[in-house]
């Protein structure tokens, strides 16, 4: 054997082209000297030795720098690298179990053994939750499926919600806006804004009969349900009509009846209330036994579509979409006046506010559809809405939140929220009616 003088460079036979690696006699590792970057990889070979970027890191070994893109490595990918990476050509050993992971390398809810056939349910950590194994053939847990945090809103909450909306979230002192209890049923006790009425309602939220209260008292109103366990679970798009609902219809000289179910109409249900086939005039009647129908106006009268009372100063008002006029009268016939004969195309619907004496009245004016007000005197008339608008035909007035609601024959479907979501086909509405409900 060959002797090697560690202290003569080329003095150790074939060793003698490697000076470096050999000191004192015996072999030594490179990579302990720690040359590489300390985010780098050492490699050791014979006579030399090779530095790699670690995995999210760019350089040649002895610099690295982070990848902009890099993302530090999660438990569940470094356990699927340490049981899958180049320590393994071969692959894990058979039998064990490989994690799986998500889209962001994080714990997959459900964990399933490839070669016993169970699975399981982990928490974010990797641990299993207790009580979630299932065994081969009997299906897999249900996993990271969030339980409903959520009930559905009533429709109390429902109106509430719209109302707000319709405000911008800040209502007036004088807006009505429904109060829900906790489980969002309406309470018994409503009151309308800072004007101090105060009245009961039931568990739809209609008001009781002989309830209502002047400002400064309050009635004594009691629940009419016991709070509910259970809640149905609408269609959140579907405002369902409550029970007793219906829907009255004009259709050419007749006034009918549609019931409502939920969103379904109950045509078995229709009937006709009202038939006239007389020629055009006013009736009047009282509400007296054995009252007598009495013929009003019947001259100069071609087609009075729109029809209007102030019960206040007893005074009739009507629109003739043939004269293109808008006339007034006594409740008895006497005194009639022409408020307005000109500027009006096709005068419809009718409406008054009978406690600021406004009227308001809708033109079917095709070239140039609006809406109008004026006095009841028929001073101080002006055009209200004319932009956006079809054919509007049925109007009302809503003296609690002192606005005008229109339909709107121009468009298919063209009604308010509230109706449209009641209804479950297109409609083209004609009439419109502000209803209030008793108990």
């Amino acid at each position: 054997m060959q002797s090697c003088d560690s202290s003569k460079e080329g003095s150790c036979g074939n060793w003698s082209f490697y000076p470096d690696i050999w000191k004192h006699g015996r072999y030594v590792n490179e990579c302990t000297e720690r040359r590489c970057h300390p985010d780098a990889t050492c490699t050791n070979t014979l006579g030399s030795f090779s530095c790699h970027c670690n995995h999210g890191f760019t350089g040649d070994g002895f610099q690295c720098t982070q990848a902009p893109d890099y993302r530090p490595p999660t438990s569940c990918l470094e356990k699927r690298h340490s049981l899958l990476g180049p320590a393994h050509p071969r692959g894990p050993r058979p039998g064990l179990f490989i994690p799986e992971c998500d889209s962001e390398g994080n714990y997959a809810p459900l964990q399933c053994h490839g070669s016993t056939g169970h699975c399981w349910c982990v928490t974010k950590n990797g641990e299993e939750i207790e009580g979630t194994r299932t065994g081969p053939g009997r299906g897999q847990p249900k996993c990271g499926v969030p339980e409903p945090t959520q009930r559905p809103q009533t429709m109390c909450e429902r109106w509430k919600q719209n109302l707000l909306d319709h405000y911008s979230g800040s209502p007036a002192a004088e807006h009505y806006i429904p109060q829900c209890d906790a489980y969002g049923a309406f309470t018994p006790l409503q009151c309308h804004g800072n004007s101090g009425y105060c009245w009961c309602v039931d568990k739809d939220g209609r008001e009781i009969e002989g309830t209502r209260t002047q400002p400064g008292m309050t009635p004594a109103c009691l629940p009419s349900i016991a709070p509910p366990t259970t809640r149905p679970t609408p269609r959140p798009d579907v405002a369902v009509a409550t029970s007793g609902t219906y829907l009255l219809y004009a259709q050419g000289q007749q006034i009918g009846y549609l019931p409502l179910d939920g969103v379904k109409f109950r045509k078995e249900k229709a009937r006709t209330l009202l038939s006239l086939h007389i020629p055009q005039r006013f009736y009047s009647c009282s509400n007296r036994k054995n009252a007598v129908v009495k013929p009003q106006k019947n001259h100069d009268l071609m087609s009075p579509e729109g029809l209007a009372i102030d019960y206040l100063r007893r005074t009739l008002f009507w629109t003739d979409s043939s004269t293109d006029k808008i006339e007034s009268s006594r409740l008895d016939g006497s005194n009639r006046n022409t408020l307005f004969d000109t500027n009006l195309v096709n005068p419809r619907a009718i409406t008054i506010d009978v406690v600021r004496g406004n009227l308001y009245w809708t033109d079917w004016n095709r070239e140039a559809p609006k809406i109008e007000t004026s006095y009841i005197d028929g001073s101080n008339r002006r055009i209200l809405v004319n932009d956006n608008i079809g054919l509007p035909n049925g109007l009302t007035f809503d003296p609690f939140s002192k606005q005008i609601c229109w339909a709107d024959a121009g468009y298919i479907g063209g009604l308010s929220t509230a109706l449209q979501n009641a209804v479950d086909k297109p409609l083209m509405p004609v009439g419109l009616a502000h209803l209030r409900f008793w108990g």
